[in-house]
């Protein structure tokens, strides 16, 4: 008995060394692209480049109106390059709002060292230098998936119009040990994304998103921001919606039709 303890503790010790050192292959699936890679849209549009640092600039694409009612920033997922998400900015370019996308550090045409700190820094520095452009009570922050994390704590430390949670998480701490139980999994993570911590200091409504039928990341975890700030937190059920397809819903639409176009 005592021999199999101890092959399940080395085993463990094992996991989570890897775990700590090979933790972003599983965490972020970039979609990485050339510098000359040329986008391509129907619709007017300019590519950005924020140089953060040495070594480290941030891209990204400015779709514009001639006269826009405010901006978008769009955060998205943990994988692909704006490339793809670029197909969501028509979901509020259409109600005459410019939508701003960018990549993280690895991510297209992005580059830099990952970690939390630093992609937190980037966002705000993005945040900052659209700001000089928007007043920010015409800004909306727009957070998916795991770019709810960066969204909710840019949000606690600005003054945006609103901010938009689309499938978001209690923190991501939460949804690592859902999946890894027997790691000890608040050590060995280097990505902690408080959204429980940092929503508490967001002055601005917010709207959390989530699909009822979420495999991924449960409703449940979005029922609990709510529960932190019930009178400023409102969340949409997309019944029947899962992680990845709630563009999919009318319900969706109709919720960023109702708040974009009055």
């Amino acid at each position: 008995m005592s021999h199999i303890i101890i092959y399940i503790a080395g085993g463990i010790i094992l996991l989570s060394i890897l775990g700590y050192f090979f933790q972003e292959k599983f965490i972020f699936k970039p979609e990485k692209l050339k510098k000359d890679f040329v986008f391509k849209y129907d619709v007017p549009f300019r590519e950005l480049n924020f140089d953060i640092a040495h070594g480290v600039l941030i891209n990204g694409l400015h779709f514009y109106r001639k006269d826009p009612k405010g901006l978008i920033l769009y955060l998205h997922g943990n994988s692909r390059s704006i490339k793809g998400w670029a197909k969501r900015a028509k979901d509020f370019y259409r109600y005459d709002y410019d939508v701003v996308l960018i990549d993280y550090r690895g991510f297209g045409k992005s580059t830099g060292k990952r970690s939390e700190s630093e992609m937190l820094s980037d966002v705000q520095f993005v945040y900052s230098a659209l700001a000089k452009q928007f007043a920010e009570h015409h800004i909306i922050v727009y957070g998916r998936s795991i770019g709810s994390g960066f969204a909710a704590k840019i949000a606690s430390d600005n003054k945006p119009r609103y901010l938009i949670l689309d499938a978001p998480y209690y923190n991501f701490t939460r949804v690592v040990k859902r999946f890894l139980p027997i790691l000890p999994v608040s050590i060995v993570l280097r990505y902690h994304l408080r959204i429980d911590k940092w929503i508490r200091y967001v002055n601005c409504h917010t709207y959390i998103l989530h699909g009822t039928k979420d495999r991924l990341i449960p409703i449940r975890h979005s029922e609990k921001l709510q529960e932190i700030s019930p009178n400023k937190i409102t969340l949409i059920r997309i019944v029947g919606g899962g992680h990845n397809n709630l563009p999919s819903f009318d319900e969706y639409h109709n919720f960023i039709r109702d708040i974009l176009k009055y």
